[in-house]
């Protein structure tokens, strides 16, 4: 499961409400970091988190990376 950084910018500029509570929040924490500072290294760290909380929880995480897959 790897989201590239195109769907991470959708997913911080975008409303998403997600299955997972823990995923929710981190990106209600990014997109305030991502809105105050949107650049591509900014983007980077943000897509970088991501998919390593989606690395680190793959078992429980299919129904997000599909949303995700869909935007």
């Amino acid at each position: 499961m790897e989201i590239s950084k195109q769907q991470i910018r959708k997913v911080l500029t975008t409303k998403c409400n997600f299955s997972q509570l823990g995923l929710n929040m981190m990106v209600t924490r990014l997109t305030g970091l991502y809105a105050k500072d949107p650049s591509e290294s900014m983007l980077m760290k943000c897509t970088d988190e991501i998919n390593a909380f989606f690395a680190k929880y793959q078992a429980i995480m299919g129904q997000d990376y599909e949303t995700i897959s869909k935007m």
